[in-house]
């Protein structure tokens, strides 16, 4: 990379210049979705010198006790995107239904998914926690977008990332053309190019997974896991074990060191904890745009065709081989070496 200094959106201009046409909707979109994050950035920031810690008193519709900043987080982020003319429709994590733009404002031709604020359980011990975004075009002809226009499949999204509140802040995202890293300068308010084409390693040392449900899972899983385990020169093994329990924070780490993130299916949980079309699709479209692969355990994880807002998915995500060996323990097409 060069020694220029490259602001997000001088990177979204040029981008946007080397492809004729463009009509700048999806650059204001991406513009008015860093607005969000600098915002959320400066609350979390100074999360615990404020009255936004702590419970909200409500749960969101997955039962999950919602925090304040979470309600916070979920409210800028469809503040910062609803009057832009971007958008037809918006769903959050946060929210049953999908949410739609007010009236009084225009409409366009894309749609937004988020997860307004992921590892929550995280945020009073002060751990790393973000922002996962997914973009899409509009099937629905003009007007309000539906139901139809959230409920695509991955392979369909123009856009997704994740903001990274943390030791320091990054934007990290990917437009289909290879996966590009920010970090946020809070001395002059600019995300600026850190990261250049993010390509992760055919095969990595780390996995990241809660083994404190090693008992629920599948045979192939902890068969998997075993194996990792192992001590064997050829193949690099053992493995070390790291795990943080934001899933945005543990695929950043495996985004940037290679290896695998899993968050299986078990006996309690056949079809896993995390949700497919805020947090698998999108992680899914970035891993896969660094070289790396991401899957159920059966098939990519872009090919589900989903059936609700809120359906959740296991999920393997990482380095090529890595991925591709645990599909193969999953499946019980391969045992202990």
């Amino acid at each position: 990379m060069s020694n220029k200094v490259i602001t997000i959106e001088r990177f979204i201009i040029e981008e946007e210049r080397a492809h004729p046409g463009a009509s700048g909707d999806f650059s204001g979109l991406l513009r008015d979705l860093t607005l969000a994050f600098k915002i959320i950035w400066r609350e979390v920031s100074k999360a615990g010198l404020v009255n936004i810690l702590g419970m909200a008193g409500t749960e969101n519709i997955h039962g999950d006790q919602v925090k304040k900043l979470d309600v916070f987080a979920d409210e800028k982020i469809y503040q910062a995107m609803d009057h832009g003319g971007y958008l037809c429709v918006m769903a959050s994590e946060e929210n049953e239904d999908v949410l739609q733009i007010p009236e009084k404002y225009p409409t366009g031709k894309y749609v937004l998914l988020y997860d307004p604020l992921d590892g929550s359980s995280n945020i009073d011990v002060n751990v790393n926690i973000g922002s996962i975004f997914s973009i899409y075009r509009r099937v629905t002809p003009k007007g309000q977008g539906t139901l139809e226009d959230c409920l695509q499949p991955g392979y369909k999204q123009v856009g997704a990332g994740y903001a990274l509140y943390g030791s320091s802040t990054m934007l990290v995202y990917t437009t289909g053309d290879g996966v590009h890293g920010f970090t946020f300068d809070p001395s002059i308010g600019e995300f600026l190019l850190s990261h250049e084409n993010i390509k992760m390693p055919k095969r990595g040392k780390i996995y990241s997974v809660n083994e404190g449900n090693y008992r629920y899972w599948f045979d192939g899983v902890k068969k998997y896991v075993k194996y990792l385990q192992e001590e064997d020169e050829a193949t690099n093994r053992p493995y070390s074990g790291r795990y943080i329990g934001s899933m945005v924070a543990d695929i950043h780490r495996t985004l940037m060191y290679g290896g695998i993130f899993m968050y299986p299916g078990d006996t309690k949980h056949p079809n896993g904890k995390l949700r497919l079309m805020y947090e698998c699709n999108p992680v899914s479209f970035i891993i896969e745009q660094a070289s790396g692969k991401a899957s159920n355990g059966e098939k990519r994880i872009l090919d589900i065709k989903p059936e609700s807002l809120h359906q959740r998915v296991p999920i393997f995500a990482g380095s090529e081989e890595d991925v591709t060996i645990a599909e193969e323990f999953v499946q019980g097409k391969r045992g202990l070496d």
